[in-house]
């Protein structure tokens, strides 16, 4: 596969998965056209243009030429300058990695982690939170993300990327969104009971298992393996955690369990507050699922992939 391919292989899937569902992509990729042509054309020189056909800001390619032909991957959750260095040492070494392929964003990836995070919205619309709450809500979260990335710099994995020559590219609210609707569904086939039956599901999925082997089991960070869970919110798309002031909603609106990535202790102290029970699945563990799940439809393509950096690969193609 192209380089290219690639790239719009992760845009397509994570579109198909998205919460807003089809006509909430095509939305946010006209909002996109109707902002570029509202510029001057001065101005007009410094709008990131795959808007006009990407959705989703935090997925990009950051360096390499897009006709590039791909034949194997090397692929982790967090890639930077350390991993980088590694990749280059392993292709001194024979190693024939073609790509290395991030999970979190970097470069103007990892600027635009903000703007992906008005899905959070959508996903909570689908349990009963008017959608006029959910945008007020998010974009007071969405701008103290803003902030926080503004001065950081976000060039350097991508500069080291550049310096040594390395194809680099992320994926980051795709497959978080392929995660998403992987469990979600599971959940609504299985309609578990109890809080624990939800931890119970979790670890038939491979990549929960191999993470609690290593001491990473998910757990039930508030309610009790007990507890009957109610309606259940997998949360794990949308940039990064959303606002704590959500979960008076959320618990007024029907849901009773939460399954997230991770969870603050200012969300944590909501969720008891207002009795949503809350199971965390796993950061690294979660991110696995997504990116397997992506680079299964890469393996039917012929793309091979090696995991490192907290990712391990595990396919779902039945042999």
């Amino acid at each position: 596969m192209k380089l290219e391919s690639i790239y719009r292989l992760a845009i397509e899937m994570g579109s198909r998965k998205d919460p807003r569902g089809k006509a909430g992509i095509e939305q946010v990729l006209a909002d996109a056209r109707a902002e570029r042509d509202r510029l001057k054309k001065e101005e007009k020189a410094f709008f990131d243009d795959e808007r006009l056909t990407n959705p989703f800001a935090d997925t990009r390619i950051l360096h390499g030429k897009p006709d590039l032909q791909v034949r194997k991957v090397i692929a982790g959750v967090d890639v930077e300058t350390p991993e980088l260095l590694l990749v280059d040492r392993l292709r001194e070494r024979g190693r024939k990695y073609d790509v290395a392929i991030a999970h979190h964003p970097e470069g103007r990836a990892l600027q635009g982690l903000s703007e992906v995070m008005s899905v959070q919205a959508d996903v909570w619309a689908a349990y009963g939170v008017p959608v006029n709450i959910g945008d007020a809500l998010i974009s007071e979260r969405m701008k103290e993300i803003w902030r926080a990335i503004l001065p950081q710099n976000h060039q350097r994995p991508v500069d080291a990327a550049r310096l040594l020559d390395i194809p680099f590219m992320c994926v980051h609210t795709p497959a978080d969104n392929l995660v998403t609707d992987h469990l979600g569904r599971i959940f609504k086939r299985a309609r578990p009971r109890l809080v624990g039956d939800v931890v119970d599901l979790l670890l038939k999925q491979e990549e929960y298992r191999r993470a609690a082997r290593k001491g990473m089991c998910p757990a039930v960070l508030v309610g009790d393996r007990k507890a009957r869970a109610g309606e259940i919110l997998v949360d794990m798309t949308g940039g990064t955690e959303g606002p704590a002031a959500v979960l008076e909603k959320l618990a007024a609106s029907g849901v009773g369990t939460m399954v997230c990535m991770h969870m603050g202790d200012k969300i944590k102290a909501e969720a008891e507050k207002h009795h949503v029970n809350v199971v965390i699945a796993g950061h690294i563990a979660s991110d696995n699922i997504g990116l397997n799940l992506f680079f299964d439809a890469l393996e039917k393509k012929g793309v091979t992939c090696q995991g490192f950096s907290g990712f391990e690969r595990y396919s779902r193609i039945k042999k």
